[in-house]
C-alpha cells in the first residue's frame, strides 16, 4: 500500500474507517486504479489484469525471444490512467487473440485466462478479453475518498477562479471540474439546466455519468442478468449472450440488491457482541497456543537434558571404570616386567645371587642360600610357564549401543490422547443433567476433562459453556425445561489435549421433576404387591397366590388389577415424572387418578368375583375404551408383553400405531392446570400420547398391576451421583 493512512486528526475526519483491506488490489497490494469486476465477482486494476495476461502468456510462449537463454525479459509498460476508457473500448477493434502474426505488445493479449489472485480459481475471459470486463465505479469512488481522506492537507483548488485561485469545495461531475461556492454559483445559476448538475465534495476522479455496455459500446445498460449477475443492455437480452437468461429491471436489482446488502450489514452490526465474544476467543485460544506451545518446548527440552545427564553419569562411570582397569593393569605388568628383567646376568635376582655364591663362611651362605634357592626355583617355573600379569585388549569395555541406538531414533511424541466418546446408555436428563463418557480402551487417561453444553435455540446462537472434572462423569443443574442441549468433552494431560468427542444432543423433561414414593396405606394390597424398603419399587406377586388357590379357580372366575398411587398429589402447575417397569411384567397400567373418584371408587367396589367385572373384553373397539375410562377412576396407559399399547380413543403424538416398543424409560406429565396428561419415552423425551383428564380434587401418580411385574421409579440425580472415577 502507499504508506499508512491516517485514522482522525483534526477538522479533517476520516469518514471510511477500517476498510483499507477492502480498497487494495490483490494483485499488486496497492490501492485500486481503475479496478474491473471479473467474472468471479472479485475486483483488480487493469492495469494488473494485463500484466498477469502477458505474464500468463510469456510463460508459455516458448517460441518468444524471451525464451532464449541469457536475453532478460522486458517488462510491458503498463497504459496510462488517461487512456485506459479509451482503451477499453478501442481494444476490440485491434487485431483479435487468435489472429496470426499479432505483435508481441499487442494490447489485446493472446491469453484470456488467468487465476484470479483474489480466490486462485482459474478466470476464463473469453473472446472479448478484457473489453467484456465492466469497470467498478463505485470502487472508485470510494477509493478516491479514502485517498482525499489520506491526503487531507492537500486541498483541491476551484477551476474557474481567476488568480489566485481559492479551495474547491465541490464537484461537478456532469462538468468534470472542481467550484468553490462562488465559482460554483455562478456556473449553476437557479433555473438553469445546469443547476440539475450532479455535485460531489471535491475531487479529482470523475466518472462517466451512465454505464455502458461492453458487448454493445453505444447502448446504456438498463437491465440486470439475474443468471449472469451482471447489468446487461436490451440488445443483450433481445439477440445476445443472454437472450434465453432471466433478467430483470435495473431498479428491480436495484432495490432487491440493496435491500440484500442492507440486511447483510444489519445482520453484521446487530451480531457485534457476538463477533467480539468470538474474538475473545479466538484471542485467548492465541494466548493458549502460545503458553502451550512454550510448555510443550520446555517439556521437551527437560526430557532430553534428563537423557543428556544420564549419558553423561554413564559415560563419567564407564571411563572412570576403563582408566581404573587400565592403571591396574598396568601396574600388574610393569611389576611383572620388572621381575623379569631382574632374571637377567648382572641384573637384579641373578647378580645378586652370583655374589652370594662367593660367599665362603659355610654358615652364613646357608643363612641366605635357602631363601634365594627358592627365588631361583619360582623364577624357573616362571620361565617354564610365561603368563603375563594382565591382558591388553578391554572388550569387556566394549559399549553395544546399538538397542539404545534404535531407541533414541524412535524418541517421539508420547502418544495423543484418544478421541473420549459420551456413554449415552449412562446418560440421565432428569431433574439435573448427568453425562458420562468412556477412555478407548488402548489410549492413554487423561488427568482432566472439560465438558462443554450449549442449549440449541433457533432464535440464538448460544456460544458453550465449560465446566472441567477429574472424573468420567459429571452433574449439570440448572438446564432449562423442554429444550435440547448439546454435548461435548476433551481430556488434557500436561499441556496436550484429546479432540472433543462427538456431539450428543439431550432433551431435558417437559415440566419440573415430581418426587413422591408409593403409597402403601391407600388401597394397597400386601397380599398381591410386594414394596422395596425405600418405596421407590413395587412387585406383583399374584401368581404365587394363584397358585396356592388352584383348586378353587373355576371356569368363568376373572382375577382383578391391584392398584397402588404416588404418596404425595398435585394441586396445580405442570409435573413430569419417570419409571422403568420389568420387560417380562404381563400386564402393567400407568397413569394418574383422582382422590374424589379414588374415594367413590373404593367406597362403592365391584364385584369382583362376577364373570361380569371384565377389565378388558378383549375387543379392539374404540366406543369401549371410551365407556370403560368413563367408568374409572384411573387415566392410565396399557403395557405388557414388551409392549406400549396406545388407546383408540386418544391422538397419538408419535403417529398412528398403537402399539409400539416399550421404552426403556416411560415418563408421565400431567398439566393439572390445561386437564392434559402425556405419556413419553423417558430416554428421548419423545411425546408417545397425549388425552384429556379431568382434574378435580387432588391428582395421584397410579399404577395397576395384573400377574407378574415390576415398577422402579426413576431415581434423582442427587449429591452421590456427583463426579466419580472407575479406579474408586
Amino acid at each position: 500500500m502507499e504508506g499508512t493512512y491516517p485514522r482522525e486528526s483534526g477538522d479533517n475526519q476520516v469518514t471510511i474507517k477500517n476498510i483499507e483491506r477492502e480498497l487494495v488490489c490483490p494483485a499488486c497490494k496497492e490501492l485500486y486504479v481503475h479496478p474491473l469486476i471479473l467474472p468471479c465477482q472479485h475486483n483488480i486494476c487493469h492495469k494488473c489484469v494485463k500484466e498477469l495476461l502477458y505474464l500468463t502468456e510469456d510463460s508459455t510462449d516458448v517460441s518468444s525471444e524471451s525464451s532464449t537463454p541469457g536475453s532478460p525479459r522486458v517488462r510491458v509498460q503498463s497504459p496510462s490512467v488517461e487512456r485506459l476508457d479509451r482503451l477499453v473500448r478501442s481494444g476490440s477493434q485491434r487485431s483479435s487473440p487468435g489472429l496470426r502474426g499479432s505483435k508481441r505488445n499487442s494490447l489485446t493479449p493472446k491469453v484470456t485466462s488467468f487465476a484470479c489472485p483474489g480466490c486462485l480459481h482459474d478466470v476464463d475471459l473469453g473472446e472479448r478479453g478484457i473489453n467484456g470486463l465492466f469497470r467498478n465505479f463505485t470502487l472508485e469512488t470510494i477509493v478516491e475518498r479514502y485517498r482525499q481522506a489520506a491526503r487531507a492537507a492537500t486541498a483541491i483548488m476551484c477551476d474557474y477562479c481567476k488568480p489566485p485561485a481559492q479551495e474547491s469545495t465541490k464537484s461537478c461531475m456532469d462538468c468534470n471540474a472542481s467550484f468553490c461556492n462562488e465559482c460554483f454559483k455562478i456556473n449553476h445559476p437557479w433555473g438553469t439546466v445546469k443547476a440539475q448538475h450532479e455535485y460531489v465534495g471535491p475531487t479529482t476522479q470523475f466518472r462517466p455519468k451512465v454505464l455502458m455496455c461492453p458487448e454493445h459500446e453505444m447502448e446504456k445498460v438498463n437491465m440486470y442478468c439475474e443468471i449472469c449477475r451482471r447489468p446487461v443492455c436490451h440488445l443483450c437480452k433481445l439477440s445476445g449472450t443472454h437472450a434465453n437468461h432471466r433478467v430483470t429491471t435495473m431498479s428491480t436489482a436495484y432495490k432487491t440488491l440493496k435491500e440484500k446488502l442492507t440486511k447483510g450489514i444489519s445482520y453484521l452490526i446487530s451480531k457485534e457482541s457476538q463477533v467480539k465474544n468470538q474474538i475473545s476467543e479466538l484471542e485467548l485460544l492465541i494466548k493458549q497456543t502460545e503458553g502451550n506451545g512454550d510448555r510443550a518446548k520446555e517439556e521437551a527440552t527437560y526430557s532430553f537434558e534428563k537423557l543428556y545427564n544420564i549419558l553423561e553419569e554413564r559415560k563419567s562411570f564407564v571411563l572412570k571404570s576403563i582408566e581404573n582397569s587400565k592403571g591396574s593393569r598396568l601396574e600388574k605388568l610393569k611389576y611383572q616386567m620388572e621381575e623379569y628383567q631382574g632374571l637377567l646376568e648382572n641384573n637384579g635376582l641373578v647378580g645378586y645371587a652370583q655374589e652370594v655364591l662367593k660367599e665362603t663362611d659355610h654358615s652364613c651362605f646357608v643363612q641366605i642360600a635357602k631363601q634365594l634357592q627358592t627365588r631361583i626355583q619360582k623364577a624357573s617355573e616362571s620361565l617354564k610357564t610365561f603368563r603375563p600379569a594382565a591382558q591388553s585388549g578391554f572388550e569387556e569395555y566394549i559399549i553395544d549401543v546399538e538397542k539404545e541406538e534404535d531407541m533414541l531414533n524412535d524418541i517421539a511424541f508420547s502418544k495423543s490422547l484418544a478421541m473420549p466418546e459420551i456413554n449415552t446408555d449412562e446418560c440421565t436428563m432428569y431433574n439435573k443433567a448427568r453425562i458420562c463418557w468412556n477412555e478407548p480402551g488402548n489410549s492413554n487417561p487423561a488427568d482432566s476433562y472439560v465438558l462443554e453444553f450449549r442449549k440449541l435455540d433457533k432464535n440464538e446462537e448460544l456460544l458453550w459453556k465449560e465446566v472441567e472434572t477429574s472424573s468420567t462423569s459429571k452433574v449439570i443443574s440448572d438446564l432449562d425445561l423442554n429444550s435440547s442441549y448439546c454435548f461435548r468433552v476433551k481430556g488434557y494431560r500436561g499441556s496436550t489435549s484429546s479432540p472433543y468427542s462427538k456431539e450428543v444432543i439431550l432433551k431435558t423433561p417437559p415440566a419440573p421433576v415430581f418426587d413422591f414414593l408409593f403409597d402403601d396405606k391407600c388401597g394397597y394390597n400386601k397380599e398381591h404387591l410386594v414394596l422395596s424398603a425405600q418405596r421407590d419399587t413395587v412387585e406383583s406377586m399374584a401368581g404365587m397366590s394363584l397358585l396356592l388357590g388352584a383348586e378353587r379357580v373355576q371356569v368363568g372366575c376373572y382375577t382383578c388389577l391391584d392398584y397402588i398411587i404416588g404418596d404425595t398429589g398435585i394441586t396445580k402447575g405442570r409435573h413430569f415424572w419417570a419409571f422403568s417397569i420389568d420387560p417380562h411384567s404381563y400386564l402393567v397400567k400407568v397413569g394418574v387418578t383422582s382422590d374424589i373418584k379414588l374415594q367413590e371408587w373404593l367406597h362403592n367396589p365391584r364385584d369382583i368375583s362376577s364373570p361380569r367385572y371384565d377389565q378388558d373384553s378383549g375387543h379392539d373397539s374404540g366406543s369401549e375404551d371410551i365407556s370403560y375410562d368413563s367408568s374409572q377412576p384411573f387415566t392410565l396407559a396399557t403395557i405388557g408383553m414388551k409392549k406400549f399399547l396406545i388407546p383408540k380413543s386418544n391422538v397419538a403424538c408419535a403417529g398412528t400405531e398403537r402399539v409400539l416398543p416399550l421404552p426403556t424409560c416411560i415418563g408421565v406429565c400431567l398439566d393439572y392446570d390445561k386437564g392434559k396428561v402425556g405419556f413419553y419415552d423417558a430416554i428421548n423425551m419423545k411425546c408417545l400420547y397425549e388425552r384429556d383428564v379431568d382434574c378435580t380434587g387432588t391428582m395421584y401418580p397410579a399404577f395397576a398391576l395384573l400377574g407378574g411385574g415390576n415398577i422402579h421409579l426413576e431415581e434423582f440425580i442427587t449429591t452421590k451421583h456427583l463426579d466419580y472415577s472407575p479406579e474408586i
